[in-house]
């Protein structure tokens, strides 16, 4: 998930700075994030659509690219995120979402995509859902089941009506 070993920078200063793209801050360093890739870029506005038109039918909130505490010296970026209503209204939310989905770039290292998304689960996010836009495959990781492949390309978070198909994200 990390191209660069980090920058050394104190929390406020990366909270008032804009960095294109965006990047993560955790433990005292800012680390780049691999985006910008043509596949990575069409599922991202692809899934936001598609869950976007579906908010009020779902009760949720999506958002792409935001800036989450996820504990107090973690700031971490999810390519898309969705929380139920009613949604976080900080400007760096510290509540942690219902979905946060992570797409692969090239340059990811199975490694470190691994160690965030057991890091971010331990730290409370119910589902972390780790997708290869390439051929769409995914895997689900969540507190009680640990990373689970996601079967059909076709996403469903249990206890809640949502259903995200990838194929049919793919299309709309």
């Amino acid at each position: 998930m990390t191209m660069s070993a980090g920058t050394p920078i104190l929390i406020e200063e990366y909270l008032k700075t804009s960095y294109r793209p965006d990047r993560e801050y955790r433990d005292g360093l800012v680390t780049e994030r691999n985006v910008g890739e043509l596949a990575h870029s069409m599922l991202q506005g692809a899934l936001a659509a598609y869950l976007g038109n579906r908010r009020k039918q779902w009760q949720i909130a999506v958002y792409m690219s935001l800036r989450i505490r996820v504990r107090a010296e973690w700031y971490a970026v999810p390519d898309v995120c969705i929380y139920p209503l009613p949604a976080p209204k900080e400007r760096f939310p510290s509540t942690l979402p219902l979905l946060w989905i992570e797409i692969l770039s090239e340059d990811d290292r199975m490694i470190d995509v691994w160690k965030k998304a057991a890091d971010l689960i331990s730290c409370g996010v119910p589902n972390v859902w780790i997708i290869d836009p390439h051929t769409l495959e995914s895997e689900l990781w969540t507190a009680a089941g640990g990373p689970n492949p996601v079967p059909d390309k076709t996403l469903r978070i249990a206890g809640t009506p949502i259903v995200i198909p990838l194929l049919d994200v793919m299309e709309e």
